[in-house]
C-alpha cells in the first residue's frame, strides 16, 4: 500500500451529529481521513457507519458538526458537490443498470467529465467526438485494470453477483475520485472473490493513488488492508487507531469483537 502522509488530512469529520427523529445514528463523531492512506470504519450492525459515509458525501445532512473536504469546511454537501469535489461511493447493494453493459455501467461514471453541451454530443462531431474517444480510452483502461475484459459488452445484470461489485468499483474510478467510500465492498462474497476483491482495493490505492475509506464487517481484510480504523458503537466512537492498536482494545473487544485476535 502507499504510504500515507501524515501531514496532509484529505477530509476532518467534525462533532458530527446525526439524528433521525428521536433516534441519534451519529453523536459527537469525529476522526479524519489522511491523504493516500486505506481508513476503515468499523463496527456492530446499527453503529452508524452508513450514516457516516451518507454524510460525507451529501445524502445526510448532519444536526451539528462539519466536514472539512481539501481544506474546505461545510455544515452540509450536496451529493453532487461531493462527486464534483473527488468523492465517489459504491453501495452495500449493488447500484447497477442491470440491462446495461459492463462498458456502459463504467462509461455512466464519466458523466460529471463531459464538457461538450447536449448538442455537441447529439452530433458527436469534431471536439464531442474527440472527447468521447477520450473517454471510453479512460474506460478501456479501467476494464483492463480490473480484468474485466471479457464481461465488457456483457448485461450487467447477467453477470455474477462478485463480478457486479467489480463493475460498480469501475464506475466509481471513473470518476477519478481523491477519496473512494466503499460501503462493504465484501458482502456476500465467496472467499475467492473477497480475495480478488481485496487485491484491486490495494491496486487502486497503489496504482492510482485513490485514498479509501472503508466499512467492512471482515476483519481478516479490515486488519491487512487498512492503515488505520475508527470504530463506532451506537453512534459512538470508541476507538481509533492503527489495526494492531484497535484489535487489542478491550472496548472494542467488549463491545464489538467478542474476543481478542
Amino acid at each position: 500500500m502507499r504510504a500515507p502522509d501524515t501531514n496532509d488530512i484529505l477530509l476532518e469529520v467534525e462533532r458530527v451529529v446525526l439524528s433521525f427523529g428521536g433516534v441519534k445514528a451519529l453523536r459527537d463523531v469525529s476522526f479524519n481521513i489522511r491523504k493516500g492512506e486505506i481508513r476503515a470504519i468499523i463496527g456492530p450492525n446499527g453503529a452508524g457507519k452508513t450514516s457516516m459515509l451518507n454524510v460525507i458525501n451529501g445524502f445526510y445532512r448532519p444536526n451539528h458538526g462539519a466536514i472539512t473536504f481539501k481544506g474546505r469546511t461545510r455544515a452540509k454537501m450536496q451529493p453532487f458537490e461531493a462527486a464534483r469535489g473527488g468523492i465517489a461511493r459504491t453501495f452495500q447493494n449493488v447500484a447497477l443498470f442491470k440491462g446495461m453493459s459492463a462498458l456502459d455501467n463504467i462509461m455512466a461514471g464519466r458523466t460529471l467529465k463531459v464538457r461538450r453541451g447536449l448538442l455537441w454530443q447529439v452530433l458527436r462531431l469534431g471536439p464531442a467526438l474527440a472527447e468521447e474517444v477520450e473517454h471510453r480510452r479512460k474506460v478501456e483502461e479501467i476494464i483492463d485494470f480490473l480484468e474485466i475484459e471479457t464481461i465488457r459488452k456483457v448485461p450487467v445484470g447477467r453477470l455474477p453477483y462478485g463480478l457486479q461489485k467489480r463493475v460498480e468499483l469501475g464506475r466509481a474510478l471513473a470518476m477519478e475520485p481523491d477519496l473512494l467510500l466503499l460501503d462493504e465492498p465484501m458482502a456476500g462474497m465467496n472467499l475467492e472473490e473477497k480475495e480478488d476483491m481485496s487485491r484491486f482495493i490495494i491496486d487502486v490505492n497503489n496504482h492510482y493513488g485513490t485514498t479509501i475509506a472503508l466499512i467492512e464487517h471482515d476483519m481478516a481484510v479490515v486488519m491487512d488492508l487498512s492503515d488505520r480504523v475508527a470504530v463506532l458503537d451506537h453512534g459512538v466512537k470508541i476507538a481509533d487507531g492503527t489495526p494492531d492498536e484497535v484489535k487489542r482494545s478491550q472496548v472494542v473487544i467488549d463491545a464489538y469483537l467478542g474476543v481478542a485476535h
